[in-house]
């Protein structure tokens, strides 16, 4: 943290604040108020930082400023400061908090005191007795299965991840149309196209929902594909395809989830490994004034047939094959049933619903299935971890092609709140005007999003303040972007979620009711326990700080227990210690849990490295590094082995804002990164090269492949390019 050059909240004077280029008057009022807080609360505790965001800190004061008073009051804090902290009154008002008022004794006897206090205890108790946890949770959503299961969890050695919900048959977007929590009426997705900022969100009720999908079910079914079909989805994430998802859904088919940027290559690599008999895309992606072609790409990969929507005009502007259907001649083939509802195909619960891919960075993805159980585990973290209840607005730029996609049709379906689409680019002023007109309550962010937007200022002038969270997943997360995140919504938590596609949510997160520290997670997901392996590859006691890989405890609602091109014992079980007579899951990132409770994500255990005997996350360095310099956008850090052999050396590859005089840079920063990290890391790490570039390799779900620059390092002229 970059609090070693702030000065402590009661050694800042009006002068200090004037510097930061705000008015006299204003600066003199701001002291006075930063007085009144230090005389009741002190100089650096959390509730100083508490009062200070809400009753001194706005979005229209220099971020400047809100930097000086949070790296003032936590200078000598050490680590994890929390950023935020419940209230009391509002913890009592989340989903949890209600149910713990309500249950809390029956659930933890005397133990018991009350939401706040007691969460930790009830995040235990979530994992020691699953069975009336999830028929707890289960209830609290108001799920229904046509065939209420004979149990919520049925252990067997030949399943390590469980049987869930034996016997039950259920249809997952039929729940999502239900009218238990919700009237007709009620408002189901919100949007707006990018272009036509100006024009008021465009809004589709529940009723409208429920017949647009009852309409395309209808249209699916007389197409005469066998049930349980595999359906390829190829289009941005906007009304029509949520549609399109639900419909799939509630018919009795699989979804085939593909992201709208992929290549020819790879959407029919996902189509071999699906078998999908049908694919709906669209003709082009509008993007400012361009057109990014769509069908085209879907004809190149020699699709199955499509059913192609055009993308905002009424008619399509291009030749279709010949087996190929436009859209309005698909609904055409049932409009004698517009309006008439649609009978849910209602399965067993083991049946597939959705196929998804890894982000598989060599050879092919991981085709993983998600049965009918994972719906409902991604709408629980929501319901649990997000607060996601009727009345709120879910907004988190996504695409059906990854896992956060379903997660969003899902999560705020299941739980009576709408979804909010944005048709464009998050990137701009636009998205954050939508943000505003939406009222959005809670907004999902990637970090390199945050970046853009902190880089041109992107919310600046709109109001933000109907937030009550954000969530953050992808990647890992950056204090100082955060804070100001955080200072655009009148600072509201950021809830950290990182789990997997096939874990069909999170296994660790962030909660309401507890402290919340920036680029830190506060607790294991509910239902989940988490295990950091020591240098024994055997865990450490679950209460002691420690770094390594992590492993999840095996018996996860809603995880995956089948891949279609892979073996998922192989993958997930083989060669794993034995805890408690169960054998523990690889996830395959390394993680710290810190002594305060918190944990800290490092990046694939493969994204560590060797120097001089000391192993390293590169996100630790990067982390540092980062900060060193204002003019870095990013780092990426690896460590290469030189060719004569002998130890790795590090070598880190930057990503500059602004890349004139780009050889005097490298010399002063190589000192910089080395004094840098020798301070705060440790004193026997060396950077041996920098390596300029315009961007990082990303896989299609943002992560940066350090892989990948790894071997290009490995096999560039040592000479010349390092």
């Amino acid at each position: 943290m970059a609090n070693q050059n702030y000065k402590t909240l009661d050694s800042v004077t009006v002068a200090d604040v004037e510097a930061l280029g705000i008015p006299t008057e204003l600066a003199g009022k701001l002291h006075g108020e930063l007085t009144r807080i230090v005389r009741n609360y002190g100089s650096a505790t959390p509730q100083t930082w508490h009062h200070i965001s809400k009753e001194l800190l706005s979005p229209n004061l220099p971020f400047s400023f809100h930097q000086m008073m949070y790296y003032g009051c936590y200078k000598d804090f050490g680590p994890d400061p929390p950023a935020w902290l419940p209230d009391p009154k509002t913890a009592r008002l989340t989903n949890i908090g209600q149910l713990l008022e309500r249950r809390g004794k029956e659930f933890l006897g005397s133990k018991y005191e009350d939401p706040i206090s007691s969460f930790s205890d009830f995040q235990r108790f979530s994992v020691s007795d699953q069975e009336v946890f999830w028929k707890t949770i289960l209830e609290e959503m108001n799920i229904s299965f046509s065939v209420p299961p004979e149990c919520i969890l049925r252990e067997s050695p030949s399943h390590p991840g469980g049987q869930w919900l034996p016997g039950a048959r259920v249809n997952p977007a039929k729940n999502c149309l239900s009218l238990r929590k919700r009237t007709l009426s009620d408002v189901a997705i919100i949007w707006q196209s990018e272009g036509n900022d100006e024009a008021p969100v465009e809004k589709m009720t529940c009723q409208e929902l429920r017949e647009s999908v009852w309409e395309v079910a209808y249209a699916l079914e007389s197409l005469g594909l066998e049930k349980g079909s595999a359906i390829a989805i190829d289009m941005p994430m906007d009304v029509n395809s949520v549609v399109i998802y639900l419909a799939i859904v509630l018919a009795g088919y699989v979804v085939v989830s593909i992201a709208d940027s992929f290549a020819p290559s790879e959407i029919s690599t996902r189509l071999i490994l699906s078998k999908a008999k049908a694919i709906f895309t669209q003709d082009f992606i509008p993007r400012g004034e361009k057109k990014i072609p769509l069908y085209s790409r879907v004809v190149e990969a020699h699709s199955p047939m499509a059913i192609v929507i055009p993308n905002r005009a009424s008619s399509l502007s291009i030749e279709l094959r010949d087996d190929d259907i436009s859209w309005p001649d698909f609904l055409d083939r049932v409009k004698d049933s517009k309006g008439l509802e649609f009978v849910a195909v209602e399965q067993p619960i083991v049946a597939f619903t959705n196929i998804l891919f890894s982000s598989g960075t060599t050879g092919d993805p991981k085709a993983i299935p998600w049965t009918l159980l994972t719906p409902f585990k991604a709408a629980a973290d929501g319901w649990c971890h997000m607060d996601i209840k009727n009345g709120d607005v879910v907004a988190w730029p996504t695409n059906l092609g990854w896992m956060m996609g379903p997660w969003l049709v899902y999560a705020p379906l299941l739980n009576g709140a709408s979804i909010a689409l944005y048709n464009g680019s998050p990137l701009g002023s636009g998205f954050a005007k939508f943000v505003q007109d939406a009222k959005v309550t809670m907004l999902g962010v990637i970090p390199s999003i945050v970046r853009t937007w902190k880089a041109k200022n992107s919310p600046d002038g709109y109001d933000w303040s109907t937030i009550r969270c954000f969530g953050s997943t992808g990647e890992a997360s950056s204090v100082d972007e955060y804070l100001w995140l955080m200072g655009r919504a009148e600072y509201k938590p950021i809830i950290e979620y990182c789990g997997g596609t096939e874990i069909g949510g999170s296994f660790v997160s962030g909660s309401m009711l507890q402290p919340q520290s920036l680029a830190a997670f506060s607790t294991a997901v509910m239902g989940c326990s988490l295990h950091i392996l020591g240098n024994d590859g055997f865990p450490i006691p679950s209460d002691v700080p420690g770094i390594g890989e992590l492993a999840l405890g095996p018996l996860m609602f809603g995880a995956s227990s089948t891949l279609l091109n892979a073996d998922h014992n192989e993958i997930y079980f083989k060669g794993m210690p034995v805890l408690n007579g169960k054998v523990l899951r690889r996830h395959g990132d390394v993680f710290e849990r810190t002594s305060k409770g918190y944990y800290h994500a490092h990046g694939r255990a493969d994204d560590t490295m060797n120097l001089g005997g000391i192993k390293v996350s590169s996100l630790e360095i990067e982390r540092i590094c980062n900060a060193v310099d204002e003019n870095i956008l990013e780092t990426a850090a690896v460590g290469v082995p030189p060719a004569a052999g002998g130890p790795e050396k590090l070598v880190i590859a930057v990503v500059f804002k602004d890349s004139d005089n780009l050889e005097q840079k490298l010399v002063n920063l190589l000192i910089s990164f080395n004094t840098a990290l020798q301070r705060k890391l440790n004193p026997l790490f060396k950077v041996s090269s920098i390596v300029p570039l315009p961007s990082l390799p990303r896989t299609a779900t943002n992560k940066v492949m350090r892989r990948v620059l790894r071997q290009q390092f490995s096999q560039a002229d040592q000479g010349s390019r390092l």
